[in-house]
């Protein structure tokens, strides 16, 4: 399966379904994840940034204009805008979903795959300051925390370490 230029080879999942599809009729003012996998005992949403893609257009206009994206992307990495106003709501309506169709009845975790190759290399301090701030607050969006927790735990990986955490899903990048 095909997130952009990111290609995925998840025949080892039990069931694969690509939720954030174009074309895909989606419940008024949800977002989904990009994918969920179900394996034997868990479900893995997961959510797919990637700031390396080509820029669209081989003048120097696109490739200046995909550099400033790649610092912002950077930047938001640093922030809980980002976390607050897309990859939480992604999980919640996501999780909603499968609950509403009665999937959800095995651990979820939430993982965040960076497409990193044209990155300058992303400090492993930073992602896992991000990776805690998305995890807290997966748990807590209000004043208390959510009494169902329904992310038992999240990753946020780059293209480096996916092949450690997740090896029977083969990811390549297509030029």
């Amino acid at each position: 399966m095909r997130e952009g230029e990111l290609d995925f080879d998840f025949t080892a999942a039990k069931h694969v379904e690509k939720l954030d599809e174009e074309g895909r009729r989606l419940p008024q003012g949800m977002m989904f994840v990009d994918f969920v996998l179900e394996e034997e005992d868990q479900l893995i949403m997961l959510e797919i940034k990637d700031p390396s893609s080509k820029p669209k257009g081989d003048d120097l206009k696109a490739e200046v204009a995909i550099r400033k994206q790649r610092d912002e992307f950077i930047n938001e990495l640093r922030k809980d805008d980002w976390i607050a106003q897309k990859l939480t709501p992604k999980a919640r309506d996501t999780f909603t979903y499968l609950h509403l169709m009665e999937r959800d009845i095995k651990p979820i975790i939430y993982v965040l795959l960076i497409g990193s190759v044209n990155l300058s290399p992303l400090d492993p301090a930073l992602l896992a300051a991000f990776k805690d701030r998305l995890f807290a607050r997966l748990c807590q969006e209000t004043e208390q925390p959510w009494v169902k927790q329904y992310v038992v735990d999240c990753f946020v990986l780059t293209e480096k370490n996916w092949p450690k955490i997740f090896p029977q899903y083969a990811l390549t990048r297509i030029s």
